[in-house]
């Protein structure tokens, strides 16, 4: 659980974060209200199988730093994937090829008003 936190704050923190590890095509999509598995999602893409595991693991270690103990990552053994549970904040990290074919912003577009999906 995010403690003390704002969740609006975090967001901005995570795009931060994944922007300073040059994460590409960074996507924000707000959750509230629309589905129990998190308040947002963010979903960011990686050069390469190395680029995204270090996404994966400063992410993951910067966060820890804020206070998001129970942060884990999943998807460790795939090479092209990987996911940052961090309890309210789900960040998806793939390699363009795998974004495009799971394209979870199409998804999340059909079921949610544009205004809710930012760049």
């Amino acid at each position: 659980m995010i403690k003390n936190i704002n969740k609006n704050h975090i967001v901005k923190t995570i795009h931060q974060i994944l922007d300073d590890n040059k994460a590409q095509d960074i996507v924000v999509i707000d959750l509230k209200d629309k589905s129990s598995i998190a308040d947002f999602m963010i979903v960011a893409s990686g050069t390469s199988s190395r680029h995204i595991q270090a996404i994966s693991e400063n992410t993951s270690q910067k966060l820890k730093s804020l206070g998001i103990e129970d942060c884990r990552i999943e998807g460790k053994e795939s090479d092209d994937w990987k996911l940052i549970d961090a309890i309210e904040v789900i960040i998806h990290i793939f390699h363009p090829e795998k974004r495009s074919s799971y394209n979870l912003e199409k998804m999340w577009e059909d079921i949610l008003p544009k205004q809710q999906i930012t760049v």
